[in-house]
């Protein structure tokens, strides 16, 4: 008769939790303490949520999350090649992938409860809001997530009210390696129009991942009013890779009203490429953006 009396009287329940994702549904315990962490954005979140990983992937590490370099910090390898003899080794509790990872879930999922956290960026704040909330139900932190996502979309309401009174249009683009590439409403860089409240100068562009090859002819033929210019070879660190800047530094560009107006900005290429989907990352997009409007 006592044991069963006891058994209610246990102080600590194990909590468990169910997460819902695209993959799977996943079951693990609330507040897990060995996680590992297979995207930048979700570890931009957790280092403002102030919730500790104990292993990443260390080779594209964006440079405001330097401090997850330490040696502390097991590296389990690549983006797309993670080292599962290693992975295994550490017995994470949790594990979270990105699409980068997608086609090995089972491979993760052998070794630890794992969760898939895409992030799209044609439909990029559902997308985060998303996410965020996963992170909320798995680490039992609810009110502190709401926190950071309103702090996040009253920032991006008074950014959208600006930008769409102003009624201004605007063309993304990323540079690389000499070449330039257009990105629309339906690419990873949607957040631009959808979000943020640009009117694309293009109605046209490919969703394709990789963006529209464009020639600076195309750019002064859509005269935008805004252009956001992302520098991929800043990423890439490869040293014969042309600074974005000395690229648009030609005569052609200088004949478009954005040049005229000062109205191009070069994005942190850290936060838009490599870690988007964060917390502190997502303030930095709608502060450069915000930064950019005269």
């Amino acid at each position: 008769q006592n044991n069963t009396q006891e058994e209610t009287q246990k102080p600590e329940e194990i909590k468990t939790v169910t997460i819902k994702h695209e993959l799977d549904e996943t079951t693990l315990n609330v507040g897990p303490e060995k996680v590992m962490v297979f995207d930048y954005g979700v570890l931009d979140a957790l280092d403002a949520l102030e919730i500790d990983v104990i292993g990443l992937p260390k080779s594209n590490i964006p440079e405001y999350l330097n401090k997850y370099s330490d040696e502390k910090y097991a590296d389990v390898g690549t983006l797309f090649e993670p080292n599962f003899e290693k992975i295994f080794e550490m017995k994470p509790d949790l594990i979270i992938i990105s699409a980068r990872q997608k086609d090995l879930y089972e491979e993760f999922k052998a070794i630890a409860p794992t969760v898939y956290v895409p992030l799209m960026g044609n439909d990029y704040m559902s997308s985060f809001k998303s996410n965020m909330s996963i992170l909320a139900q798995i680490f039992g932190i609810e009110d502190k997530v709401d926190e950071k996502v309103s702090k996040i979309e009253t920032a991006i309401k008074n950014l959208n009210g600006k930008v769409t009174a102003s009624g201004k249009n605007a063309l993304f683009i990323m540079a690389n390696e000499g070449n330039l590439s257009a990105y629309g409403q339906d690419s990873r860089f949607g957040m631009l129009y959808d979000d943020f409240g640009f009117i694309p100068v293009d109605e046209n562009i490919d969703a394709s991942t990789h963006g529209n090859k464009i020639s600076f002819e195309y750019i002064v033929e859509k005269n935008p009013d805004y252009i956001f210019v992302l520098d991929r070879g800043a990423v890439a660190k490869t040293s014969d890779n042309m600074s974005a800047e000395k690229l648009l530094d030609n005569d052609l560009m200088k004949t478009t009203s954005a040049y005229q107006n000062g109205n191009i900005t070069y994005v942190d290429p850290h936060v838009w490429y490599v870690a988007t989907g964060g917390i502190n990352g997502t303030l930095t997009m709608v502060n450069e953006v915000e930064g950019s409007i005269k």
